[in-house]
């Protein structure tokens, strides 16, 4: 099938894989493409492409203007293309299958045989893992909001700890849906996709790395990446860390791109300002896939928005601040600046005295720091109630920083496992607190990120590691402190709901002083030269389809919080949105519910509910699943139950129910 629209020709198509299963495709192609070849870009998801079929032809439509085509191809058992639906992310079949998608789409007429990558969330990761196949074809990649860290970045395992969200509530409910438009009910299909497992079952079996999330994670091996990358995140999304290892550690030629945003393309940005980013990924694709002196490798190596004060308000729509080019991430002059944590709460560069302080480990704190380390947030003092808070004297001068802050607690407790939290915040002359960078970690060593540990006496000779070490490392964030604020850091034992609480009451010793907690800043001093600013258009319009549109918001935004005076807090959240499309209509509504006691945080629980509903002239249909995690001090109980119901009548449903001895958490 073919439809001419406006610039960019759209064709249908099926690509067969080696079993005879066969991938459902949608090609963006310039004109004149079946003239003059072109090369292609490939984004390969499992997130539905007839579903999102406008906010395809946006994307793609900037490049077919440029001469380059681009196609969306569906993994294996979602959407419209055949086979059964994968065990879980990034599978060994799923990449396979990309490396023949890769194959297919440079043998064909239009294509010169150059193809390149691009997505942003699942597309960036699984960009970055094609590439580390090194399939011929695949000249270059544009891996935008990605990770190289399946367990430790991921939203399953945020920094190494369990975390539920709204994505395990999402992909569940998605992966049972029936290819659209037609949405068949056969056996085939409903076995298929109805009846698949949940992928959070798999998850919460694999509660510390190994094998199962090193298949696929870059970490452990940067060599592995020889593919040109293009690197993009922002400083509010949960994946930017790996933008300052992939930077220092590639063995290929990297761009990075960081900006003022979340989990967003950068040119529809929340916040902003948005950037039409777009143009600098066709000049990296023109100079790799086209073989065009674009003068991208002659340029500095990363393009970064230098953040400036704000106040903590969840509500802007622009940060304040600057952009400037980079040679290098972090910039070659940085320099580590140490500041001890001191007895009377203190935070300077010379210690303070010594000593030790206690903490009580309350579960239901930290909401204040938000669901990811990925989103802008309130005034952190509700957070620092529950916290040991360290304040630096007013600054002198402002003091800019950029990169990964670390923190070394030195620190025990009577009960483990606990976990170990720590947020640099920038206090204003007001009181306002405003959050910088966070960051957690178990008491349990991690002999793949943990450092050498240190040894007291000079050069530690004849000494024993110290047993209470625990370096943690902040992500990555932009900030200059101004001149009259104060720096803080608080260290606590609860990140809820963000990280699911261990379930043992304790209490924490953090030791202080010369050899005790210290904080360490990569502070960035002034440039001798003025450095280069990069320059971004405003975002360009894109295509768009008749008879396509949207509403609503179904990713958290707003949350009501109960608490009472037992000790007893709940959080939850409620969300809808949908799509009109000339074939029906889909409306998405998804809930989803947190419940910690601070005396017994081994029985804390989560709720989701999720509920499609399909119009389609002949017949409703209704999709809706819920899931419930809760459990003791030694296990996890896991329980998932979906439904389908056409014109109101009951038709499929299918249960499971688990237990998950707790490991670690």
């Amino acid at each position: 099938m073919s439809d001419d629209h406006a610039a960019t020709v759209i064709r249908e198509t099926s690509i067969p894989m080696p079993d005879g299963v066969e991938l459902a495709a949608t090609l963006y192609l310039p004109p004149g493409a079946g003239a003059a070849p072109v090369p292609v870009v490939l984004e390969y998801l499992p997130y539905r492409k007839d579903d999102s079929v406008g906010r395809n032809l946006e994307l793609n439509s900037y490049l077919t203007r440029r001469g380059i085509a681009g196609a969306r191809v569906d993994i294996r058992g979602t959407g419209r293309s055949d086979g059964d639906l994968p065990a879980g992310e990034y599978t060994e079949q799923e990449q396979a299958d990309a490396e023949v998608v890769i194959a297919w789409l440079a043998g064909q007429p239009w294509c010169t045989g150059s193809v390149g990558m691009w997505g942003i969330s699942w597309g960036g990761f699984n960009s970055i893992q094609i590439a580390m196949r090194q399939p011929p074809a695949l000249k270059a990649i544009v891996a935008v909001e990605a990770s190289d860290d399946m367990f430790h970045d991921d939203v399953h395992y945020i920094d190494g700890l369990l975390h539920l969200d709204e994505y395990s509530l999402m992909i569940d409910q998605l992966n049972m849906l029936p290819p659209s438009p037609d949405y068949p009910l056969d056996e085939q299909v409903l076995a298929r996709r109805f009846d698949s497992e949940p992928w959070l079952m798999t998850w919460l079996g694999q509660q510390q790395d190994g094998p199962y999330w090193r298949r696929a994670s870059l970490r452990p091996d940067y060599s592995r990446l020889r593919v040109p990358a293009f690197l993009i995140t922002g400083w509010w999304d949960g994946y930017r860390d790996s933008v300052f290892r992939m930077t220092r550690h590639a063995h290929a030629p990297v761009r990075a791109l960081i900006g003022p945003w979340n989990h967003t393309w950068p040119h529809t940005a929340v916040p902003g300002p948005a950037v039409e980013w777009r143009a600098d990924a066709v000049r990296w694709f023109d100079h790799w896939l086209n073989g065009t002196d674009t003068g991208v490798l002659d340029e500095p190596m990363a393009a970064v928005y230098v953040q400036t004060w704000r106040p903590p308000d969840p509500g802007l729509t622009e940060l304040p601040g600057f952009w400037r080019a980079e040679a290098a991430l972090p910039p070659e002059r940085t320099r580590s600046e140490v500041l001890y944590c001191g007895p009377e709460r203190t935070l300077s560069a010379q210690p303070d005295g010594s000593g030790s302080v206690r903490l009580r480990y309350v579960p239901s704190a930290g909401i204040e720091a938000g669901h990811w380390w990925g989103e802008l947030t309130v005034d952190q003092r509700g957070a620092d109630a529950y916290s040991l808070t360290f304040d630096s004297a007013p600054l002198a001068g402002d003091v800019e920083i950029l990169g990964l802050p670390q923190v070394e607690i030195h620190g025990s407790a009577d009960a483990s496992p606990l976990n170990w939290f720590a947020r640099l915040s920038d206090v204003a002359p007001d009181g306002t607190v405003t959050l910088v960078a966070g960051g957690g970690r178990s008491d349990r060593p991690d002999p793949f990120r943990d450092p050498a540990a240190p040894v007291p006496g000079p050069a530690g000779a004849g000494a024993e590691p110290e047993p209470d070490w625990l370096p943690l490392t902040l992500h990555a964030c932009s900030w200059v402190f101004p001149r009259g604020h104060r720096i803080r850091l608080a260290i606590s034992n609860a990140m809820w709901p963000m990280i699911w609480p261990t379930p043992h009451p304790a209490t924490a010793t953090v030791r202080l002083g010369p050899a005790g907690t210290r904080l360490v800043l990569p502070v960035v001093p002034a440039p001798a030269e003025p450095l280069p600013e990069p320059a971004f258009g405003p975002p360009e319009k894109g295509e768009e389809l008749p008879g396509v549109r949207g509403w609503g918001e179904v990713l958290p935004v707003r949350w009501t919080l109960v608490r009472d005076d037992t000790g007893a807090a709940a959080i939850s959240w409620r969300g809808s949105a949908g799509s009109e499309y000339p074939w029906g209509k889909v409306v998405d509504e998804e809930y989803l519910r947190y419940e910690v006691r601070d005396e017994r945080p081994a029985e804390a629980s989560a709720r989701g509910e999720a509920r499609t509903e399909i119009h389609l002239p002949d017949r409703l249909l209704i999709f809706s699943s819920v899931v419930e995690l809760d459990g003791d001090t030694e296990s996890l109980r896991y329980r998932f139950r979906r439904e389908l119901r056409r014109d109101g009548e009951l038709i499929r449903e299918r249960s499971w129910d688990r237990r998950f001895r707790r490991d670690g958490h």
